[in-house]
């Protein structure tokens, strides 16, 4: 197959989900000596981005962008150690949870793999997550958004626990808020104090790349 090829079959093949031929082709392309950045931003990103527009049209639900998005996971563990190498772009970095009292990640699996494959370095501190490990998390990494995902009406209260930890800690204003979940809406982040909500994992990847934009627009204005 032509470079071409591969990269046509690695969008066809990532949309519809099919992950073991998604590998095989990123694995071709790597040994007929493609980039690993032209795989990524020619092929896989492009093809989520479309899932993700699918989506929102009404096309997909959320079984479709789940394997695409496995599909896209797998191309992503033979990639990743050789883009660090290369020292391919990155949007941002973005450290995620699912608050203290709660165990459900299968959303907050999928927005991690769709900010993954945007481009985000992304630093998942799994479920049950506290407001001091989110501080701790926030501290090492100095990321520029933090994401809190709820799944339950009765943890998502610990939205504004962990933003007044935060507060506390004099971190609340070098970090990005960004709150999610099935229960959450816009009127609910707005009232603890969040700096953006999400409904799903591609608007989640729209508005944390607009997030970043914006507030490293106003960084530089302000220097």
């Amino acid at each position: 197959m032509t470079p071409d090829e591969i990269l046509k079959s690695l969008f066809d093949e990532t949309l519809i989900g099919n992950a073991p031929r998604v590998l095989e082709l990123t694995q071709l392309g790597l040994d007929t000596g493609m980039e690993p950045e032209t795989m990524l931003f020619e092929a896989l990103i492009p093809s989520l981005e479309e899932v993700g527009a699918r989506f929102e049209r009404g096309d997909f639900f959320v079984p479709e962008m789940l394997i695409a998005g496995r599909a896209m996971s797998g191309a992503l563990n033979l990639l990743r150690p050789l883009l660090a190498n290369t020292g391919a772009r990155q949007v941002g970095t973005f450290v995620m949870g699912t608050v203290k009292g709660d165990v459900h990640d299968i959303g907050k699996n999928l927005v991690n793999i769709m900010l993954e494959g945007a481009g985000f370095h992304v630093i998942d501190l799994g479920v049950q997550v506290s407001p001091e490990k989110f501080i701790a998390a926030i501290e090492e990494h100095q990321p520029d958004i933090v994401g809190f995902s709820a799944f339950l009406t009765t943890t998502m209260p610990m939205f504004k626990a962990n933003i007044n930890a935060l507060e506390k800690a004099g971190l609340r204003d070098k970090v990005i808020v960004m709150v999610g979940g099935a229960p959450v809406t816009q009127e609910y982040a707005d009232a603890v104090g969040a700096d953006a909500y999400a409904p799903d994992a591609s608007q989640t990847v729209k508005r944390a790349k607009d997030l970043i934009e914006k507030r490293r627009a106003r960084d530089l204005a302000a220097v």
